[in-house]
């Protein structure tokens, strides 16, 4: 029986804890970063710069019968979300030229919701018209979404998982945001987000019907406060209250609902804050 196949677009650690878990399974796993060096050796590297016209074109004589792409800004403006994701996009689709893989997954953010204060949200909520980095991610899912392939969008929240991250790196000094106002934050532990990914891939493979929109976080959505917090006891870190305080990020004050994910029959590993991060900091 001939093995399944799978590009893997913009291959950083999500994407290589995809790809490995399907390579153990059996899959023939191909992926492409500008540094191939740190692949795995079962991967068929292949160096190149998506955001690059015409570095994707190899992508047909591949004829992968899946492709995910799990992009990243170029750079933290609008334009370099424009080119790390709309760009990226449009070099991706094209490179596949005539080849219609089975489907295609791409990884995206909870930062296109246009609620700022507080609210719900779910797959069909409305999407921002003001912030431009953003837009440009939209702009990303509505070409590969209206390209006539098969295709879903996973609308991840925050990413965490990593021992080395910033926040607590941040916490551990004593810092944390202010109380007031509150502002709700989603989140994702990585092998959640990895797994999330696997799982539509293999329900796809089975020929199950897949949505075209995921919202990939925990069911858990929680204030920034409260998270930071319980970080900090857990730590024992003695928070200091005054002027040094982290300001808020009012782009991330949502409550997402991840009622998509849950119908597709997966299982969290980590269903709030409290048991990722208790596995992160051996609790």
């Amino acid at each position: 029986m001939k093995r399944l196949s799978v590009l893997m677009v913009g291959c950083g650690e999500i994407g290589i804890r995809v790809g490995s878990s399907l390579s153990q399974q059996g899959w023939k796993v191909a992926a492409v970063r500008r540094d191939t060096t740190k692949l795995p050796a079962a991967f068929i590297a292949h160096a190149a710069d998506y955001t690059v016209p015409g570095n994707l074109d190899f992508a047909e004589s591949l004829a992968p019968d899946f492709v995910v792409a799990t992009f990243s800004p170029f750079d933290r403006t609008a334009e370099g979300y424009r080119t790390g994701f709309y760009t990226a996009m449009q070099n991706l689709l094209r490179g596949l030229g005539g080849h219609r893989p089975r489907h295609i997954i791409m990884s995206s953010s909870t930062r296109v919701f246009a609620e700022r204060d507080g609210g719900w949200v779910d797959e069909q909520s409305p999407l921002t018209t003001t912030d431009e980095s953003a837009q440009a991610i939209i702009a990303a899912e509505q070409h590969l979404l209206g390209s006539g392939l098969g295709a879903s969008v996973v609308r991840f929240g925050g990413i965490y998982g990593n021992p080395g991250g910033r926040l607590l790196a941040r916490i551990s000094r004593g810092q944390i945001c202010p109380s007031r106002p509150v502002r709700y934050t989603n989140r994702i532990h990585r092998e959640d987000c990895a797994g999330f990914i696997d799982h539509l891939l293999q329900a796809a493979a089975a020929g199950k019907s897949l949505s075209p929109i995921y919202i990939g976080v925990d069911d858990m959505p929680a204030p920034r406060f409260e998270v930071e917090s319980w970080l900090a006891d857990k730590l024992g870190v003695a928070v200091e209250q005054g002027e040094d305080q982290i300001q808020h990020n009012s782009a991330g004050h949502k409550r997402c609902a991840n009622k998509a994910l849950h119908a597709s029959g997966y299982r969290l590993k980590y269903p709030d804050y409290r048991s990722g991060y208790r596995a992160l900091l051996g609790l």
